[in-house]
């Protein structure tokens, strides 16, 4: 058992990269030897000074959460004892200080307004590949918008980038002074696959700890027994084959991310792009 988890020790330590992810530009490190990996917010490494005013930022959030929970409870119903998808959404609402009656109108509001779901596969300035998910009530549209958004920025749809992503459990906690070496120590303990150092949507320090999907609550509890404030856990696509992009690119796909998410019928943007070093 030691042996093992010297042996996850040295592959969470080898390397400290810096990695990338919209929608807004915000700083991270992923402390891990696997490939760049996407778990939730704001992963870029400050590659551009792209920064909206936190008022619009905080007003985009809202609308990104209300079109989730929409699809949340089309998936699997309003009763969040019986929907986890809702519940881990209605925690992180909570956490983010969401208007209550912003999440509860988004709940019953979930069937009554039209729209269908939708991932479209792209590539972007590099060869990166991204993940976008929409809610639409006319995809015909919405594809014509985002095929136009890409071809402006480098991009292009096309299939099988879905074939760089996994689906994988993360959990979020607070910081609260954790050192690096501290962090990849509780990633560890706790059976994770590996943890990012991230600043959310509001700059807070924030570390997100990357799991299977079977063992999300039991990375959860293992965090919480070991005093880790936890803040929420939920699925995510997380890249596994990196896009490695110079300076020039990683402006135009920094552009390329924030028109994305400008979008009214985008929800969430997943990217593999890697900064060089």
């Amino acid at each position: 058992m030691l042996g093992d988890m010297i042996l996850r020790a040295l592959r969470l330590t080898v390397r400290v990269s810096g990695v990338v992810q919209s929608p807004a530009l915000h700083s991270c490190r992923a402390l891990h030897s696997s490939a760049a990996l996407w778990a939730g917010h704001n992963k870029w490494s400050k590659v551009k000074d792209i920064k909206i005013p936190k008022d619009a930022a905080r007003a985009r959030m809202i609308v990104k959460y209300t079109m989730m929970i929409r699809i949340a409870v089309r998936e699997g119903g309003p009763n969040p004892e019986f929907n986890v998808a809702l519940a881990q959404l209605l925690e992180q609402c909570r956490n983010k200080n969401l208007p209550k009656a912003t999440v509860e109108g988004a709940i019953k509001g979930a069937k009554s307004k039209p729209g269908v779901q939708y991932v479209y596969e792209a590539t972007g300035p590099g060869g990166c590949t991204l993940l976008i998910e929409i809610l639409t009530d006319n995809n015909t549209r919405s594809h014509q918008e985002i095929k136009r958004i890409l071809m402006k920025h480098g991009g292009a749809l096309c299939e099988g980038a879905r074939r760089n992503f996994d689906r994988k459990g993360v959990v979020a906690a607070s910081r609260d002074g954790i050192s690096s070496e501290r962090a990849l120590e509780l990633a560890i303990e706790a059976g994770a696959e590996d943890v990012l150092e991230i600043e959310d949507e509001e700059e807070r320090p924030i570390l997100q700890f990357i799991c299977d999907i079977a063992s999300m609550k039991s990375v959860r509890s293992a965090l919480e027994s070991l005093g880790v404030h936890t803040l929420s856990s939920g699925l995510e696509f997380v890249s596994h084959t990196p896009s490695l992009l110079t300076q020039t690119q990683l402006d135009t796909a920094s552009s390329l991310l924030e028109a994305l998410n400008d979008c009214p019928d985008v929800v969430r943007v997943w990217d593999n792009i890697h900064t060089q070093t």
